[in-house]
């Protein structure tokens, strides 16, 4: 899987309806009426960040070479196979808070626990079963979309495109 979340910020309206629907995917219930009773609450996995008029949906980036999985003394931080996410195996984790220190992205938080770690697994469930990441199928805009990232390369080259020859027009007008 050589697939992304890839975020459109000029269509997020930065209404957290990705954050709900992470913590409710990840939730024991399931159920959003019985997930904000369960103990401990359920946990964003996902943070929407203002960035000046815009927001930002923020989340693990499961990097290629990911310095989470380098620096975890117990190998809690792993991949299964080579380009699929980084993944917590939460028994091994001992909340030694390395990974929060070396993620590039902020993208790493303390289990409400506070026995581990948790991010981004990408749905993993989900992902295997051909679906898309939760927040992205919550999004009411679609800013947030779960592409190969050649994909999005392309898309946003002939976006480019498009805006340099108005540009070019407006020039010769």
């Amino acid at each position: 899987m050589n697939k992304a979340i890839v975020v459109n910020i000029e269509k997020c309206l930065a209404c957290k309806s990705c954050e709900l629907a992470c913590a409710l995917v990840h939730s024991k219930s399931k159920v959003l009426e019985e997930a904000v009773m369960e103990s401990p609450c359920p946990q964003k996995m996902v943070t929407v960040e203002a960035a000046g008029e815009a927001g930002i949906p923020m989340q693990c980036r499961h990097c290629a070479d990911a310095p989470c999985i380098s620096v975890c003394p117990t190998a809690a931080m792993h991949r299964d196979e080579v380009n699929l996410p980084v993944l917590i195996n939460k028994d091994k984790c001992i909340g030694c808070r390395d990974c929060l220190m070396v993620c590039p992205f902020g993208a790493i938080d303390i289990a409400r626990d506070g026995k581990a770690v948790v991010k981004c697994d990408l749905c993993i469930e989900r992902t295997k079963a051909g679906e898309n990441p939760q927040c992205v199928e919550s999004c009411p805009t679609g800013a947030l979309q779960f592409c190969e990232l050649t994909e999005s390369l392309i898309e946003r080259r002939r976006a480019a495109a498009k805006r340099m020859s108005t540009c070019e027009k407006d020039v010769e007008d």
